[in-house]
């Protein structure tokens, strides 16, 4: 279960009685849209249903069968959520929206790059402050993938930024290639791997580019600094960095 201070009310008024659940706001939206996955009991604050939450009065169960023909409450919480309305406060939707802002902002970091800038990564501040710059008001009642659009458009205005991915041939010496591939590997898409005669281990793989700077510090953590790396721009286009 979440805290109460984490979750939000979600009311249903019908047949002239009110319903009230207490739930995480993420998981009731989700509910909302109909793609919520996961286990109820994580996702709210109370094994209950209400007429008044913040007064903890409850509703007779003649009232729970009349409206819901059951008084199971992990019955009726999801019934409550998706047919009735999510109430928020203030403080709780500027929780939210500064959350998801966050979310936003290290989503376009980890994916997006400067094309003018030699296709490196922005850092995150540089995408907070031209999130700023551009005006852009983050919807806290919406996901953040369905936002990320919006956002690109309000920044390239600002900053020079598209999203791409970067492949990268690593090379890991035999003193480090056994423990090490297993991590490397791990990080993207390995679109190929070959083991050397000399035990080293050769990987390829592809990944958001933002995140290249990111790899390249497991590269060389995984090898004390020994990892050669390339960045493969086509079959006949290495560049080493």
């Amino acid at each position: 279960m979440i805290s109460l201070e984490d979750a939000v009310t979600a009311r249903l008024e019908s047949h002239g009685e009110r319903f009230e659940v207490l739930i995480d706001p993420d998981a009731a939206l989700a509910m909302k849209r109909g793609d919520f996955e996961g286990d109820l009991e994580d996702v709210i604050a109370a094994e209950d249903v209400f007429e008044n939450a913040s007064r903890g009065d409850r509703p007779g169960e003649s009232a729970l069968e009349e409206v819901f023909g059951t008084t199971d409450p992990m019955a009726i919480i999801p019934e409550v959520v998706e047919r009735g309305e999510i109430q928020i406060t203030a403080d709780q939707r500027r929780e939210m929206q500064e959350r998801k802002r966050k979310q936003l902002i290290n989503t376009i970091a980890r994916n997006a790059i400067n094309p003018q800038m030699d296709d490196s990564p922005h850092p995150p501040e540089r995408i907070d402050r031209a999130l700023e710059e551009a005006g852009f008001t983050i919807d806290p009642m919406e996901p953040v993938e369905n936002q990320v659009d919006d956002a690109l458009e309000a920044l390239r205005p600002v900053i020079p930024i598209r999203f791409e991915e970067i492949t990268v041939a690593v090379q890991l010496p035999p003193d480090y290639a056994g423990s090490g591939q297993a991590q490397i590997r791990e990080f993207g898409d390995l679109e190929r791997e070959e083991w050397q005669n000399d035990g080293s281990w050769v990987g390829v793989v592809t990944f958001p580019a933002g995140l290249q700077n990111d790899f390249y510090d497991l590269a060389n953590e995984v090898s004390s600094g020994n990892a050669e790396t390339q960045v493969v721009k086509d079959k006949d286009d290495l560049r080493t960095r």
